[in-house]
């Protein structure tokens, strides 16, 4: 499901995450040639990206889905 992108914060391992608008988050790496996000390398860049919608892969996952992979 497409969700909007509130803010960004750094995990324990200073890799940004973006916060979404569900309250799920979602990594936003910059790890060339895997995946090329400079744009999180910066605030301006951070700032820019505000609003975007990206896949929450949390809740596109049905709560059976869910329960399954606790077990």
């Amino acid at each position: 499901m497409e969700r909007a992108i509130t803010g960004f914060h750094q995990d324990d391992e200073g890799h940004w995450v973006a916060d979404l608008e569900c309250g799920h988050t979602r990594h936003v790496r910059h790890d060339p040639p895997w995946q090329n996000r400079a744009w999180v390398l910066t605030e301006e860049g951070r700032n820019r990206f505000l609003g975007t919608q990206l896949n929450c892969v949390t809740c596109d996952e049905s709560p059976l889905d869910a329960a399954a992979k606790r077990v």
